[in-house]
C-alpha cells in the first residue's frame, strides 16, 4: 500500500489528502445536525478519493521521470488547481454565493493568505469555517513538506541564502540525508513532519480550550496559528471572550513561524547551531522589540499620559500584533486600538506593512521576503561600512558568513527587488481594475505576502475583499501563488533543462 502511493503522482498525493480532509467538516456538521452540509462534503470526499484510486490504478506499471523539477511544476499545479476542487463543497454548501467567490476564498486560504470575502463571519456556519481553516492548515503543512523536499535540494526557498549557489540547481544543497529519488525523499520528509505538524495543533487546541474558548473556535484559530492563514470563525481574536490568554498561548506558538529550528533540528536534519546562534530568531526578537519600544515610547513626546494598567495593555497589544503580522499570521490584539491611540499614530498600520514585507523565517509557513534574506542584507551594509572606515580590512565571522555576505545577500537583493517589482505590477494591475491607489497598494501587500487580515488593519479605513471586482480577485489570487510559491521558484521551471526533458 505505501508503496503505491508513493507511486501517484505528486498532484494525486495532495488531492487524495484534501478530499480526506473533507470529512472533517462533514462530521462536524453531523454534530450540528447539519445533514445537508455533511453530505455535501462527504459526497465531494468520496468523488476525490475515488477519482485518485482510478488515476492510480490507471497510471500503475507505466513508468515516468520522477525529477525536483517535475514536483516543482506539480506544487505549483495544486496551488493553483486544488482551490477549484476545494471550492465545489464549499459553493454547493452555501447556495448564496457565486463559484468565483468561492473559488477565491479556497485559493486564499490554500496558499494561507487567510483573506475572506465574509466581513460578517455569520454568514457561514461553523462546518464551512472548519473547511476554511482546514484548508489553510493542509497548505501550510505542504509549505513544510515543500521546503525541505523540493526547495532546499535545489536552494531555493531560502536556502540559496545560507549555500551561496544559483538558485534553481542542485550542485551545492542541503543534502537531508543520504541521496534518494525525489518521491522517496518526499514521502520520508513528510512522515516526519506530519506527527510535529498534527501534534502541535493539537497541543495549541487544548491550551486554547484550556484559556477560555470553545472547541471550534479553538482548532479554528489553532490551525490558523501553525499555518498562519490568520483565519477566524468569529472575526479575529479581538472578537474572542477567552481574554487575553488566548492571545498569551498563541504568542507562544508564533515562534514556529519565525526559525525552523524549532521543529526540524531532529525531524530533518537541519539546525545544528541552535535557536541561541539562529540569525533569523534574533532579527525576528530585535524587529519585535524595536517596533514595540518605539510605539510605546513615542507617547512621551508630548509628556506622559494613560495609567499604568493603560500602558500594560498598549505594549501588550503591540508586542502581540508586531509579532503576529511579522509572521505574516496576521491576529490583531484586542489591545491594538489602544496601543495606536497610545502612540498616537494614526497611520500605525504602515508599520504592519513593512513586518508583513520582512515575513518570517526560511522554510516555514510564513511569507514575505523572509528574515534569512534581511539578516544577509545586514551583513552585506554593515561590512561594507566597516570597509569605509578601514579598506584594508579582512572579514571574519567564519566561511559560512562571508559566503551570506557576498554571493547569499546578492541572491538576496536580486530576490528583494523582484518582490518590489512585483508589488508595482500588481498594483499597476489593480488600478486598471478601477481599485485606488492606496487601496491597491495595500491589496498587493497583502497578496504578495500571504498576509490577508493586513487589508483591515493597514489602511485608513478597512478594506473588504468582497467590493472589489471579479476581475481584481483573480489579480490577487494570481499573486497569492506567486507569494506562496516566490519569483526565484516560478523563474527555476523556466529551465530548458526541464522542458527538454
Amino acid at each position: 500500500m505505501g508503496r503505491f502511493l508513493i507511486s501517484l503522482p505528486f498532484f494525486v498525493q495532495l488531492l487524495g489528502a484534501g478530499s480526506l480532509a473533507m470529512l472533517l467538516p462533514s462530521i462536524h456538521a453531523v454534530t450540528r445536525s447539519d445533514y445537508f452540509t455533511a453530505r455535501t462534503f462527504l459526497y465531494a470526499a468520496i468523488l476525490g478519493i475515488v477519482l485518485c484510486v482510478v488515476v492510480g490504478l490507471a497510471m500503475r506499471g507505466i513508468r515516468r521521470q520522477d525529477t525536483i523539477l517535475g514536483q516543482l511544476l506539480s506544487l505549483l499545479a495544486a496551488f493553483a488547481l486544488l482551490p477549484v476542487v476545494f471550492a465545489v463543497p464549499f459553493h454547493e454548501a452555501i447556495r448564496t454565493i457565486t463559484f468565483h467567490a468561492a473559488w477565491f476564498e479556497m485559493i486564499s486560504s490554500f496558499t494561507t493568505t487567510g483573506a475572506t470575502l465574509f466581513d460578517n463571519p455569520r454568514r457561514i456556519n461553523p462546518s464551512l469555517h472548519l473547511w476554511r481553516a482546514t484548508v489553510g492548515w493542509l497548505g501550510g503543512f505542504l509549505v513544510w513538506v515543500a521546503a525541505f523536499s523540493i526547495l532546499a535540494p535545489m536552494n531555493l526557498g531560502g536556502f540559496e541564502v545560507r549555500t551561496g549557489s544559483t538558485p534553481g540547481t542542485t550542485g551545492q544543497t542541503l543534502q537531508i540525508g543520504p541521496p534518494v529519488a525525489p518521491a522517496v525523499r518526499l514521502s520520508r520528509v513528510a512522515g516526519r513532519l506530519f506527527p510535529v505538524y498534527s501534534g502541535l495543533t493539537i497541543a495549541l487546541w487544548v491550551l486554547l480550550m484550556m484559556a477560555g474558548e470553545t472547541g471550534i473556535n479553538a482548532l479554528c484559530h489553532a490551525m490558523a496559528t501553525l499555518s498562519t492563514s490568520g483565519i477566524s470563525p468569529i472575526g479575529g481574536l479581538e472578537r474572542s471572550r477567552a481574554g487575553i490568554g488566548t492571545e498569551m498561548v498563541i504568542f507562544l506558538f508564533l515562534i514556529f513561524a519565525v526559525t525552523r529550528l524549532t521543529f526540524s533540528g531532529r525531524v530533518v536534519g537541519q539546525g545544528r547551531g541552535g535557536l541561541r546562534q539562529d540569525p533569523e530568531l534574533r532579527l525576528a526578537l530585535v524587529l519585535v522589540l524595536t517596533v514595540t519600544a518605539l510605539l510605546m515610547l513615542r507617547t512621551y513626546m508630548d509628556g506622559p499620559r494613560g495609567s499604568v494598567t493603560e500602558a500594560v495593555a498598549a505594549l501588550w497589544g503591540a508586542l502581540f500584533t508586531t509579532l503576529s503580522f511579522l509572521t505574516t499570521t496576521g491576529f490583531e490584539s484586542r489591545n491594538w486600538l489602544g496601543a495606536t491611540d497610545w502612540s498616537g499614530l494614526r497611520t500605525a498600520g504602515l508599520i504592519l506593512v513593512g513586518l508583513a514585507l520582512i515575513g518570517g523565517g526560511v522554510a516555514t509557513t510564513a511569507g514575505g521576503v523572509k528574515l534569512l534574506r534581511i539578516y544577509a542584507l545586514y551583513k552585506l551594509g554593515r561590512r561594507e561600512l566597516d570597509l569605509l572606515v578601514h579598506p584594508s580590512s579582512v572579514g571574519g565571522e567564519g566561511e559560512e558568513i562571508r559566503a551570506m555576505r557576498r554571493q547569499g545577500a546578492r541572491i538576496s537583493w536580486i530576490f528583494f527587488m523582484l518582490f518590489a517589482m512585483s508589488i508595482a505590477v500588481v498594483m499597476l494591475l489593480l488600478s486598471l481594475t478601477g481599485v485606488q491607489f492606496e487601496t491597491a497598494m495595500v491589496l498587493a501587500v497583502a497578496a504578495l505576502s500571504t498576509t490577508g487580515p493586513l487589508a483591515g488593519v493597514a489602511a485608513e479605513n478597512p478594506i473588504s475583499y468582497a467590493g472589489i471586482s471579479d476581475l481584481a480577485r483573480v489579480i490577487l489570487a494570481a499573486t497569492m501563488v506567486l507569494g506562496r510559491m516566490e519569483a526565484l521558484a516560478l523563474i527555476a521551471l523556466l529551465n530548458p533543462d526541464f522542458w527538454r526533458s
